[in-house]
């Protein structure tokens, strides 16, 4: 590393020191920040630059320090397109700041005053120099100022966020600007002028917002640019539903005699009004590929299947064929393109599968036999997480004929691309090698960079985290093993911290095989938390269907595996019994997706921020979103069993207000309304509402 001559250092966001971009989301801003300093003590500032997909520079942004004298700098910046951007730190001498700072000192105790005061003016005959007769190359913005770099004197150089409307116009405000710089100058030359003044004269508001137009700047250096990758809003934002298409239209004979017939893809559309009510965007389907029956599973994962068991979607292959097959039970190629019209017409979209493992009745197996393990014996190895075992799964050997897996999973991903899927939720990537998605993502991006990938990885941070930064748009996380107050705040500012440079959480509430404990022993209050939790926290939730029939009983005491599991079964649903019996909470669902539609401060993660409660059982947090004026404070009781009462101590400033405003909020839950402040008793019963959403009305907001 070659220093520059004004020090840029641990430049952020930067992942693997470039090699990969960092994420973002059209119209998501995110801080750029730096360590900036310089020898003795010359004053200096520091701006960060985007260059758009089209190459176009921006206008630099004011860093400012972010805590006195750590010489860290940031700023907030926004990209405003889909494609490939680029961030780059500059930093330069101010010598008009720094004549100013020493000049306040000097000129009120009559020291140096002349020759301050001619310094001065050489300054500004500088600056008057440096103003060109053409459009500025840039407008300095100061980060988190309401007053943008001398903004209340702005309309003296031109309407504030305009640009100039002509080259005309522009010309005509250079000579402006240069008239200015000079009278300047010429006042502080003027011995008639009191010093006060004349210094006076350097600092007036229309003067401070020339010089943020036409800055001077000594030594400019620049950093690096570093990339930064910006993908569809869906990629941090949306509301999943996962369903077993065979459940929905499920035939029986109460007579017992003939086997159950599972539902189809037309039978499932029909429940796609039902979702799109609850106010989900992305349906997820289970694999819809053929199933093996070779050592099929039966029921809650016992070996043999009975005659009427389907087995599990993800023991995929079959003589009707593989991953680039539909399974035939679930209808035609021609009645998956029909469910994803369908979907797209309610305003959802669909997400499909990808789990690169096969059953032993592949086409693969026989085609391909070198992309499977072999044990001593000669058998096939099946895939095994000791204990568990998965008799009726061969996971693939990416070692052996990478190039050949490579390019048959690329074939299959693009032809279900084709057929209108633009998501994959992709099935334990973390057990295939990392640079086969790498590539695999990158090649996908080349063509579809609509195309998202949301990794299904609960395993070790490093991997994890990895999978972020090579590609994946979203990941699975340990939300649903994070239940105290204590482990969700610690979790959580990881996530939206420097995490969220690359990886973006989907909190799941469940899945078909992860039913935590506190939703088996928590009851309905347990699952309106938990929902709570994970749509309010992130900006991409979702839930497994019977999530809203708050079903909980596992397979036995201990386990996390759902008693009579989809995965092995059919499994048909009273959704009337959802919406009106005592245990359905879709409404409830539905009222937590409107929430998240209505207020623009929940569609990001970085702006969540954490708040005091003096009592461990309950939790409050917040999300503003400035530029919408919208600000949503969350208060939640995480005993499903019992009342919990506590004070809630706000940070005011992380809600936009001053520490003696008082304000109202209004539940978005209830529509109560409440006079609030800095310090707030709260008393949150489950078995009645187990949490607030505010709605925060300020004196600017209301």
């Amino acid at each position: 590393m070659v220093i520059g001559r004004i020090p840029i250092l641990d430049v952020q966001p930067v992942l693997d020191c470039g090699r990969c971009p960092a994420k973002a989301v059209s119209g998501e801003s995110f801080e750029v920040s730096a360590t900036v300093f310089r020898e003795g003590h010359e004053m200096l500032g520091a701006g960060v630059v985007l260059y758009g997909p089209d190459g176009e520079r921006s206008r630099p942004t004011y860093l400012r320090e972010l805590a006195p004298g750590t010489d860290r700098y940031g700023a907030e910046v926004t990209v405003t397109a889909e494609g490939h951007w680029q961030f780059q730190v500059e930093a330069w001498g101010d010598p008009i700041a720094h004549w100013r700072h020493d000049a306040a000192i000097k000129v009120p105790r009559g020291l140096e005053t002349e020759l301050m005061l001619t310094e001065g003016a050489i300054l500004f005959d500088r600056a008057a120099r440096n103003v060109r007769g053409h459009t500025p190359s840039w407008r300095v913005r100061v980060a988190g100022d309401t007053a943008d770099a001398g903004a209340a004197a702005e309309a003296a150089i031109r309407p504030a966020g305009q640009r100039w409307a002509s080259a005309a116009q522009a010309a005509q405000a250079a000579r402006a600007a240069r008239a200015a710089l000079r009278e300047v100058a010429a006042v502080l030359r003027d011995p008639a002028v009191p010093p006060w003044d004349r210094l006076a004269a350097a600092s007036a508001p229309p003067v401070l917002a020339i010089l943020a137009e036409y800055p001077l700047r000594d030594l400019i250096t620049r950093s690096r640019r570093y990339p930064v990758i910006v993908h569809r809003i869906r990629a941090l934002y949306g509301a999943w539903y996962e369903f077993f298409p065979r459940s929905e239209g499920v035939e029986t004979d109460p007579m017992g005699r003939r086997e159950p017939r599972g539902g189809t893809l037309r039978s499932a559309a029909g429940r796609l009004d039902g979702i799109a009510e609850l106010g989900f965007d992305v349906v997820y389907l289970p694999p819809v590929h053929p199933i093996g029956t070779t050592n099929r599973k039966g029921a809650n994962n016992t070996l043999q299947a009975g005659p009427g068991d389907p087995g599990s979607p993800w023991a995929i292959g079959a003589v009707q064929g593989g991953h680039d097959a539909l399974d035939p039970d679930l209808g035609t190629m021609a009645d998956f393109d029909a469910f994803v019209r369908r979907t797209r017409e309610l305003g959802m979209e669909v997400a499909l599968d990808l789990a690169l493992q096969t059953s032993p009745d592949h086409p693969w197996v026989t085609e391909h036999p070198e992309w499977f393990t072999k044990r001593a014996d000669g058998r096939i190895a099946y895939a095994e997480n000791p204990p568990k075992k998965y008799q009726d799964i061969y996971p693939l050997n990416f070692d052996n004929d990478p190039e050949g897996i490579y390019t048959e999973v690329l074939r299959v991903v693009r032809q279900w691309t084709r057929h209108g899927v633009r998501i994959f939720r992709v099935d334990n990537p973390h057990t295939k090698p990392l640079r086969f998605w790498e590539r695999l993502l990158a090649e996908i991006a080349c063509t579809d960079p609509d195309v998202l990938f949301l990794a299904e990885a609960f395993t070790r941070p490093a991997m994890m985290h990895t999978l972020a930064k090579i590609g994946f748009h979203q990941s699975y996380t340990y939300f649903t093993w994070r239940n105290s107050a204590a482990e969700i705040t610690d979790y959580l500012r990881e996530l939206s911290g420097p995490a969220a440079a690359y990886m973006r959480p989907n909190f799941f509430a469940n899945t078909p095989d992860i039913l935590h404990e506190f939703l088996q022993h928590g009851g309905p209050p347990a699952f309106k938390i938990r929902a709570v939790l994970a749509s309010m926290l992130s900006p991409s939730w979702g839930i497994y269907s019977g999530y809203e029939l708050t079903e909980g009983t596992p397979v036995r005491p201990g386990s996390e595996e759902y008693l009579d599991s989809e995965k092995y079964a059919y499994r048909p649903r009273d959704w009337a019994e959802a919406q009106h019996g005592p245990r359905g909470i879709a409404p409830y669902i539905a009222r937590l997706n409107a929430i998240r539609k209505a207020h623009p401060a929940l569609h990001w993660l970085r702006n969540l921020r954490f708040h005091h409660v003096d009592q461990p059982e309950l939790i409050c947090f917040s999300k503003r979103s400035a530029r919408a004026e919208d600000i949503i404070l969350v208060v939640v009781n995480l005993d499903p069993h019992q009342p919990r009462e506590a004070t809630v101590w706000l940070d005011l400033p992380a809600l936009g207000l001053e520490s003696n405003d008082d304000f109202v909020v209004i539940d978005e839950l209830t529509g109560q309304v409440y006079r609030w402040g800095q310090a707030n008793y709260v008393r949150l019963d489950p078995a009645i509402e187990p949490a607030h959403i505010f709605q925060v009305k300020t004196s600017q907001s209301a």
